[in-house]
């Protein structure tokens, strides 16, 4: 009779204890067939894919199938002018076009569960295309992550407003892509991450980032950092609701 306690006590002694949550997102996907390497990371790095780009529907369906959560990575404007590729959201446009542009891009990743902004450095600055941004994720139930892409972004703000499921990144990993850089940076986001207890950070799929992190992610167990999802940075209620959804959005 005192075997099972005895094994319950050796069972929660072996779980890992974690003091802390990451969330990893590889975004710019879909536009190389090497972005495909990004699918031997581990299944709780969350993938965030462009709509319409070539490799992109192959993509998401392969890091689906393979156990990974999907984001869809939405084209905004940026202050340098770059080109935003197809269904990118300008600051000329109206409200209907905004939200016909929002609507098509979910349509083109129908597995997202949630969205982040590409570039944007211009476009969530302003409060009103934000807004319509949000009330077409409200309505298709996703959730949003403000890259951060310029300190004065109104995206999060406006998606609190609307009632979104935001959340911020709080580290960039690799716009330095040297071995020096990236180990710094991770060692960063490690800190950050303890010291905060959940953190989300962005990378791409750089060939350095993704050999890169093949290598390191190992190390945030051991330093007792629990990889996860961008969803389970969400309240549970939250999270089941975008289950609920996203089942309903495949049928």
């Amino acid at each position: 009779m005192r075997l099972l306690p005895m094994l319950t006590l050796l069972a929660l002694a072996a779980a890992p204890c974690y003091g802390a949550k990451i969330a990893l997102i590889i975004d710019d996907l879909g536009y190389r067939h090497t972005d495909n390497t990004a699918l031997e990371l581990p299944s709780a790095v969350t993938l965030s894919v462009l709509p319409l780009a070539p490799h992109s529907e192959q993509l998401a369906q392969a890091g689906l199938a393979s156990g990974h959560e999907i984001m869809l990575h939405l084209p905004m404007q940026a202050l340098n002018g770059k080109a935003l590729g197809p269904l990118g959201l300008t600051e000329t446009m109206n409200k209907a076009q905004v939200q016909a542009a929002v609507f098509a891009a979910i349509a083109s990743i129908p597995c997202a569960r949630g969205v982040n902004n590409h570039m944007g450095s211009l476009l969530t600055q302003l409060d009103e295309p934000m807004r319509w941004v949000m009330e077409s994720l409200k309505q298709k139930q996703l959730y949003f992550v403000d890259s951060r892409t310029t300190q004065q972004t109104k995206a999060g703000e406006q998606a609190e407003q609307v009632g979104v499921p935001v959340l911020r990144r709080q580290l960039f990993l690799d716009n330095d892509i040297s071995d020096a850089a990236l180990e710094r940076q991770f060692k960063q986001m490690m800190a950050k991450a303890l010291a905060q207890g959940q953190l989300v950070a962005i990378a791409h799929p750089y060939p350095e980032t993704i050999r890169f992190l093949k290598v390191n992610l190992i190390r945030l167990a051991a330093a007792g950092i629990e990889l996860v999802r961008v969803s389970n940075l969400l309240p549970i209620a939250l999270t089941d609701d975008l289950e609920a959804n996203l089942t309903a959005r495949q049928e």
